[in-house]
Order: structure tokens, then sequence, then C-alpha cells
């Protein structure tokens, strides 16, 4: 994954939280950089700076993009392939917003973007109590019904 260092080289706080971050934090901050841009829009979009909302929702629909490229089908082909199905629901329903000016395609993008967010909010929060040796991850390879192993966390 990459991540466009140019607005965060003018700040030097948000250089380093993006240079510091782990994989999971970054994805988070997309998250909130997607969210952020496409609420500005709707804003726009009610004083009719179709403009600005043109801008803002081009940046959200780049983020969106950005993860979609980020998918890693090598490792884990269904999951990317649910994954990108809702990534391209998202950037549909920005394009649309963006071509025919309807806030209701923001709100659809919204709704879907904070719950992504949500998760990977608490994916986050996981992950790190499990760096921290808080909570412990065990795999174990059985057989399930389906003769595909299963893999259990504990924590």
């Amino acid at each position: 994954m990459t991540v466009d260092m140019t607005a965060a080289t003018d700040n030097p706080y948000l250089r380093d939280a993006v240079m510091t971050a782990t994989p999971e934090q970054l994805q988070l901050m997309l998250y909130d950089g997607a969210i952020r841009f496409a609420s500005q829009a709707k804003d726009a979009l009610a004083t009719k700076d179709y403009e600005r909302s043109h801008d803002k929702l081009t940046r959200a629909q780049n983020i969106i993009l950005e993860m979609q490229n980020g998918l890693r089908f090598d490792i884990n082909p269904e999951l990317c392939e649910r994954v990108a199905s809702v990534y391209g629901f998202l950037y549909r329903k920005l394009v649309d917003a963006n071509v025919n000016r309807r806030p209701e395609d923001i709100d659809d993008a919204l709704k879907v973007l904070r719950i992504e967010r949500e998760t990977w909010q608490i994916l986050v929060e996981k992950v790190t109590r499990i760096r921290e040796g808080a909570e412990t991850v065990e795999f174990t390879a059985g057989k399930a019904s389906s003769d595909k192993p299963s893999f259990s966390a504990q924590g």
C-alpha cells in the first residue's frame, strides 16, 4: 500500500504518524480520509460549491482505489474478492455522486465506510493487544466437516 505523501509533507505531525504507523493503522487512516473527504463533498454539494465537491469526491475515490490496489489476492483470494466488491460499490457511489450531484449517493457510501472503519478499529485494537502480549492467538489446523483446515483464535 502506498500513501500519497504530498499532504503529509506539509504537516510534520501527519508525516510522522504515517511513517510510524502499522499497516493496520494506515488502513484506518485511509478510511478516515475517505470519510472526511466524502463528508466535505456532501457539505459542498449542499452549498452548490460543485468545484469543491468534485475535488473532495475525487480525493475520496482515489483513496478507495488505493485500498483496492492494496488487496493481496495471492494471500486470500476469496476474502479479497469480497472486499473488492465493497470497494467497487463505494467507488461507484462516489462517482455517481460526483456525476449526478446526489448527496444520497454520498450517504450510501458514508454508511458503508463508517461500518468498515469501525471493523478496522476493532482489528487494530485486537492486533495491538496481541503484539503487546495481552492476548495470544493459537492456530490449530484441524479438519472441519468440509475437510478444509480450520483455525481458531483465542484471546
